[in-house]
């Protein structure tokens, strides 16, 4: 496996090229996009819902069965109490599904947690007190900036999760959310990411695997052996993220989360850490010490950007690494532009953190 390959995935270098030139050419991505729709979008059979442990933000735990297209996904928890709904477009046409903007802030009561400039919601048994202490603790980890080493990996469990390619106010029914194209899904995301990481020195390497299609069930197994497997062959990682999006409804419509920072509209982000649960996590302090530095240095820069950090018992394998999270990159009703450009955000919060400490 070479760097930034595993699998016969495309190297990091190919990844950014795609993403540069969607973001070079937006509306042309779109039209390419829409020409290859009915190809590229997955089939409604491929849209099966992981177990309990593995939903990044379902409320409920869905059942492990093949879901129709048209099915709803749960809200996520904690998140809709919280929204500020942007005002309602005109109807949707006929038989389409309409989208509608909303904005989060970041809580306050009990569940809430300050992590200076950002919030923790607490979802766990852990006292305030507890939590709070963890969050305070120092980043378990030391980033070499300049180093010729990799420092941070980059990968997808559920890598077909996609947006919408307008800004349209509506959806199809028909469209799962989920494309094989990785110019149009999870991985373009994730190469911004990994861009303005690099462009600050640090190394950063991107992993493409399909780790949900052909089948979604079984995902995070498949992806904890990619990440185990990079691990082996470049001890010198410190940090990986698990970059997905979210998938918010309320009364049948799709919810975009956003924000607007420096003139333009960005996907909110979250950041989700586990609690360890029977064993299963027993490095989630240092976890959660990273997620409160990273998400107070993106709500630094870029206020309003984030919703409040998920601390809840989840496993995601963050037992691999002292610096391993996951991120949910907008939901399914943002658009690819609006991930895209978030994905270049939390890149350089992230950059600024390990190179400046803030």
């Amino acid at each position: 496996m070479g760097a930034g390959r595993y699998a016969g995935v495309p190297d990091l270098a190919g990844s950014l090229a795609v993403a540069g030139s969607l973001l070079a050419s937006p509306a042309a991505a779109i039209g390419a996009a829409d020409r290859l729709f009915r190809q590229e979008a997955l089939p409604a059979a491929q849209t099966e819902v992981e177990d309990a442990e593995s939903p990044p933000v379902f409320t409920t735990p869905a059942p492990e069965e093949l879901l129709p297209a048209a099915t709803p996904e749960p809200q996520p928890e904690g998140a809709q109490e919280q929204a500020e709904p942007a005002p309602t477009p005109g109807p949707p046409p006929e038989g389409m599904g309409a989208v509608v903007s909303a904005h989060y802030e970041q809580g306050s009561g009990a569940a809430y947690i300050p992590c200076a400039a950002g919030t923790i919601k607490n979802c766990t048994s852990l006292s305030a007190a507890e939590v709070a202490e963890a969050a305070a603790g120092p980043l378990p980890f030391s980033i070499e900036v300049g180093s010729s080493e990799p420092q941070v990996l980059i990968m997808h469990t559920h890598a077909t999760e996609s947006y919408e390619l307008e800004d349209l106010g509506w959806f199809d029914p028909e469209y799962t959310s989920r494309r094989t194209d990785t110019s149009l899904n999870m991985v373009a995301v994730g190469a911004a990411i990994a861009e303005e990481l690099s462009a600050a020195g640090i190394v950063t390497l991107q992993d493409a695997t399909l780790h949900d299609y052909p089948s979604y069930n079984g995902s995070y197994e498949r992806s904890n052996a990619t990440v185990r497997s990079y691990l082996e062959q470049y001890p010198s990682i410190k940090v990986v993220l698990d970059v997905h999006r979210d998938a918010i409804e309320t009364d049948g419509a799709r919810v975009k989360a956003v924000a607007e920072v420096e003139g333009k509209t960005a996907a909110q982000v979250m950041i989700i850490c586990g609690a360890d649960k029977n064993g299963n996590l027993p490095n989630f302090k240092q976890n959660l010490a990273f997620a409160a530095k990273w998400e107070s240095a993106m709500e630094s820069r870029y206020p309003g950007l984030t919703r409040p950090v998920l601390f809840d018992y989840r496993y995601y394998n963050q037992d691999l690494t002292t610096g391993s999270l996951l991120i949910e990159m907008g939901s399914h009703g943002n658009t690819l532009e609006e991930a895209v450009y978030s994905g270049h955000l939390v890149g350089k919060a992230l950059a600024g953190l390990f190179t400046t400490g803030a």
